[in-house]
């Protein structure tokens, strides 16, 4: 079954989840990994004993006996190394795990891009990419802040604070001890058990960021429509309405965070005061020296800085979790449509298509097609006519296995199409959409997409055959001209010749052909369909068409009408059997004849 998102179980074990999914990429580069795990107990080494340092150069300046400046002074300068050597090595360290971060990232990125293309149709036909696009954006970043401060600061200063715990009572006595250590489990409870219960607000606030993300991306994307209908208003109080609720969002989440840092800095102040003020009476009491005093000072503030550091990175880390939890449930999504194990490619040997028998639902209530059979043979040309909704485009997506059939099935050369790999498949289909959306770049690459590898003079032998070199010789840039975000620098005749050069670029044996000409004037749907009926000589063509006009040539032409076939035959004998087709297509005559007559000329009212 396919899940959607991640259940509260899930959710509450999603950090060791995360960690595990996370561990292999960090593995691939094992040697940077204990190098930058040496820097950092070099570091570590340089600022537990700078403490040390820093005490007996205030003991030799208290006792002032004998070379005391040249001892202190020599103290002072192994204190500064100390200090410059725990900063040297964690910046080396961070360095050196910086690459280790970026490649995971890297690979964790293209990992949920791949799986995005791989999920079916359904899911992408639902999804909000305005919400789906913050969510990859703070996952990922998220991942960053969790891989670099989990393996290095949270264990980390876990350590540090056992080994100034353990010198304290070593040095000083068990109540230098206790105080850490009751401090310290104090503070990291309070954090804990704080965090968990502000992570809720962070989910909301994440949400409610991916929702007014979501809403601005989708009306930008539908400006023109937004201006056709002078809605700005409306988009705007909608936006405002998402923002409202981020606003409110944010400061629940500004609100818990202040009670956390309170909460935080109220515990260090009393474990600092408490500690200075056991560490002044021992001084008055002769067991400790200035020296020491300092140290005291020094490795409390020394524990307490990581401390600190830790409940921040500590809340981060279920801030980040909060967010990437989104981008693994992404992960956790299950296509539909899969190849079969060990499914072999298809073998294309004439490239005949065959439905036999097909059914198709998309909802239980609601029947698409219903037992539709016919076959189009090797090298011919079938045509799919029909009403709006009769299921001449389900046809194509069950071609190209955005769905599988409920019943019979689809062959290519005799092979059902669920037992091949659904690449093969593809790579054996050309199409020609009724709605073409190009990508933000130049026409030259856009077109270049049908076939990654052509040269620049296969590219442009496709443009001349889809008859865009006219358009494109007027272009200032020519095919390097960018097409802007979805082609909408392009008409929708435009548009669907840049479709159809990808096809031509691509030849592969099957051409599907959906309302290809839809967005064509005339005289362009003439000449594109003189261009189609050249490179289509010797491949088998599925043309899926509303005008009959174009479709008269075809060696069969199927009428679908509510998701079954009702007649199968010829342009001729169609016509001659006076059904369905003939009907359409005397509809469709007296149509265009209306269209044709004079502007003056009296015209009966349409029903």
């Amino acid at each position: 079954m396919r899940r959607s998102r991640f259940d509260s179980t899930e959710a509450r074990g999603f950090a060791w989840g995360a960690l595990a999914l996370i561990a292999p990429y960090l593995l691939e580069y094992r040697a940077r990994i204990v190098l930058a795990l040496a820097c950092l107990v070099a570091a570590k080494v340089g600022s537990i004993w700078a403490p040390f340092l820093l005490k007996h150069a205030v003991d030799g300046m208290s006792a002032a006996t004998g070379d005391w400046l040249a001892a202190a002074a020599g103290l002072i300068v192994a204190y500064g190394l100390a200090r410059f050597a725990n900063v040297l090595f964690g910046e080396i360290r961070d360095t050196l795990f910086g690459r280790v971060t970026e490649h995971a990232m890297r690979r964790i990125g293209l990992r949920v891009f791949e799986h995005l293309h791989a999920l079916d149709l359904d899911f992408h036909l639902e999804r909000r990419t305005g919400g789906l696009a913050r969510d990859i954006e703070r996952g990922t970043n998220g991942i960053s802040f969790l891989m670099r401060f989990f393996v290095f600061n949270i264990a980390p200063a876990l350590v540090e604070i056992v080994v100034v715990a353990a010198l304290l009572a070593w040095n000083y006595g068990v109540g230098y001890a206790a105080i850490t250590l009751a401090s310290v489990l104090i503070y990291v409870g309070f954090s804990v058990a704080t965090t968990e219960w502000r992570t809720a607000y962070v989910r909301e606030a994440n949400r409610a960021d991916s929702a007014s993300n979501t809403l601005a991306i989708d009306s930008l994307l539908n400006y023109e429509t937004v201006k056709y209908f002078g809605n700005e208003a409306h988009e705007a109080r909608r936006y405002d309405a998402e923002l409202e609720r981020w606003e409110s969002a944010r400061r629940r989440n500004r609100l818990t965070l202040f009670a956390l840092n309170g909460g935080q800095a109220a515990i260090v102040a009393c474990a600092m005061t408490g500690a200075m003020l056991l560490a002044a009476v021992d001084v008055n009491r002769g067991r400790m020296t200035i020296g020491d005093f300092v140290l005291v000072n020094a490795f409390m503030m020394q524990l307490f800085m990581p401390l600190n550091f830790l409940g921040m990175v500590y809340r981060e880390i279920k801030g980040s979790l909060a967010a990437i939890e989104q981008m693994f449930g992404l992960l956790a999504v299950q296509p539909r449509i899969t190849d079969r194990p060990g499914a072999p490619a298809l073998a294309v040997r004439g490239a005949e298509v065959e439905f036999r028998g097909v059914s198709f639902r998309y909802h239980p209530d609601r029947p698409i097609l219903d037992d539709v059979s016919f076959a189009i043979p090797s090298g011919s040309k079938l045509a799919v006519v029909g009403a709006s909704g009769a299921g001449k485009s389900t046809l194509v997506k069950l071609l190209f296995r955005f769905h599988d059939p409920d019943g019979g099935a689809v062959l290519i050369d005799g092979q059902d199409i669920r037992g091949v790999t659904q690449s093969s498949l593809r790579a054996a289909i050309g199409i020609v959409p009724q709605d073409t959306v190009l990508f933000d770049d130049s026409l030259l690459e856009n077109i270049r997409f049908g076939r990654p590898g052509a040269s620049d003079e296969e590219v442009r032998e496709a443009v001349r055959l889809a008859h865009l070199a006219e358009f494109v010789a007027e272009l200032p840039a020519g095919l390097a001209t960018r097409v802007g975000e979805r082609g909408l620098k392009l008409s929708g005749g435009e548009r669907q010749r840049v479709a159809i050069a990808r096809t031509i670029l691509k030849r592969p044996p099957i051409l599907v052909f959906d309302e290809a000409t839809s967005s064509l004037d005339s005289r362009s749907e003439r000449l594109i369909l003189d261009a189609l009926a050249a490179i289509a000589t010797g491949h088998t063509s599925l043309v899926i068409a509303h005008r009959l006009s174009t479709v008269v040539d075809a060696d069969r032409i199927v009428v679908l009408a509510h998701g079954c076939v009702v007649e199968q035959g010829r342009h001729a004998e169609l016509l001659a059997a006076d059904g369905a087709y003939a009907a359409l297509w005397r509809h469709q005559q007296s149509a265009a004849a209306s269209a044709a007559a004079p502007a003056g000329e009296a015209r009966e009212p349409v029903a």
